[in-house]
């Protein structure tokens, strides 16, 4: 019995088929798809995609079921997402270099008090991963390596400033008179 006012909601079927309307849709659709595919290799717009050409990477190598992960720290740079442990033995590793690019005393112990507690708060709280083995460092002692690294490097700065012994000692540039003082 079908009532006039409400509408037919049983699946559609092809009068000559038999199948319903959606399968026939989903057929024709994959072969819609083919000829798109095709038509646009044809005008070439896959010719200048990345890495045209070349082989597949990772083809033949064992399924790393992170290698989407590895990827994208690779693409983005993303640094810090080490375990702690490993952090602070990479922070050990620069911490001469990056006191070396600071200025003041004041700032060279506070960038040594800043690891020393960054090695006390990641000793304290373990949170799995390789073992902590990155010892603190003694501020006082860090402060005067920094000062001896200045000095040797301030040395070297005027070594090659410094004119050699026989060579003659350059002309001093004249020095040009300004405008009002020209009389």
């Amino acid at each position: 019995m079908t009532d006039p006012e409400r509408p037919d909601r049983s699946p559609a079927r092809d009068r000559l088929t038999g199948r319903s309307a959606a399968a026939a849709r989903i057929d024709q659709q994959a072969t819609w798809v083919d000829l798109q595919l095709r038509q646009a290799v044809a005008r070439g717009d896959f010719d200048d995609l990345p890495g045209y050409g070349k082989p597949l990477e990772g083809l033949g190598r064992q399924h790393d079921p992170d290698w989407w992960l590895k990827k994208l720290v690779e693409r983005e740079q993303i640094s810090g997402v080490l375990p702690p442990a490993l952090q602070l033995r990479r922070d050990d590793a620069e911490l001469d270099a990056r006191l070396d690019r600071l200025s003041r005393e004041g700032d060279v112990r506070r960038e040594v008090e800043d690891f020393n507690e960054r090695v006390r708060a990641a000793f304290w709280q373990p949170l799995g991963g390789p073992p902590m083995v990155t010892r603190q460092r003694d501020v006082d002692a860090e402060v005067g390596r920094w000062r001896e690294r200045r000095a040797a490097a301030a040395a070297e700065r005027e070594a090659r400033l410094e004119p050699e012994a026989g060579d003659e000692p350059a002309a001093a540039p004249t020095r040009r008179r300004r405008w009002w003082r020209r009389r």
